[in-house]
């Protein structure tokens, strides 16, 4: 059964609309511990949109289970995850004008700075994961450059506006993951995943980690943090 990870971005989101204290990520962080989620993940933008540095040091500091830091390869981000070392480091590409992450990273163009970022992060003992489409040509170059593991971007397969192209999506899932696990990495995958369609993503074979947070906040609004991170810990069991 994949673990799962809770992404608290959006309730930095809420606050930061008001730019006040509350509600907090770090709470929002113990409590989806509490009910039974396996690592926190936390995106630090390179505009800081939502979470802080300082959220970030809480993190670290606070909770229990893992922490997986969501970054770019922006030198000022690179070096707070040095400092702070965090379980897991998760490489994700950037555009200040998108509303939230829209694809893959792009390792094959971009891998001498991904490479040279890798290899900084691992040196300070920080297991490295990049964020990547359902590709063979970037899960050869994930492996090739050093990575533990890779997310695949399930957005497409989440998004799908007919069976048939949720079908095709699906079929390009379970090929990745078979070819990532053969390359050496370990599995996961994230994005507009929901209770409604987790369950094809959590049953197949080698996926180590699920990464969801969107969803999670905003079925939180009706039955609370807990309850909404409980639902989603027995959906994909």
């Amino acid at each position: 059964m994949p673990k799962l990870g809770v992404n608290v971005d959006h309730v930095a989101t809420l606050r930061q609309a008001r730019r006040g204290v509350w509600p907090s990520p770090v709470e929002a962080a113990l409590l989806c511990e509490e009910a039974g989620c396996h690592s926190i993940v936390a995106h630090l933008r390179e505009d800081r949109r939502h979470i802080q540095d300082e959220d970030i040091r809480e993190l670290r500091r606070q909770i229990r289970t893992r922490l997986n830091l969501e970054m770019a390869t922006a030198p000022d981000v690179v070096a707070l995850a040095c400092e702070l070392r965090p379980h897991q480091a998760t490489l994700v590409p950037e555009k200040r004008e998108e509303l939230t992450t829209e694809g893959g990273l792009n390792v094959v163009g971009d891998s001498g700075i991904v490479a040279e970022t890798v290899r900084r992060l691992k040196e300070s003992g920080i297991t490295v994961s990049l964020f990547i489409d359902p590709v063979r040509e970037q899960i050869e170059a994930s492996a090739r450059i050093g990575a533990d593991c890779v997310e695949f971007h399930t957005g497409r397969y989440a998004d799908a506006l007919s069976e048939a192209e949720q079908v095709r999506c699906f079929g390009d899932l379970e090929r990745a993951v078979s070819l990532a696990l053969d390359s050496g990495l370990v599995p996961h995958a994230g994005h507009g995943l929901r209770l409604d369609n987790v369950i094809p993503v959590a049953r197949i074979q080698g996926v180590d980690e699920l990464n969801i947070g969107y969803s999670i906040v905003c079925r939180s609004i009706f039955v609370g943090l807990e309850a909404a991170v409980k639902e989603m810990v027995e959906r994909i069991q």
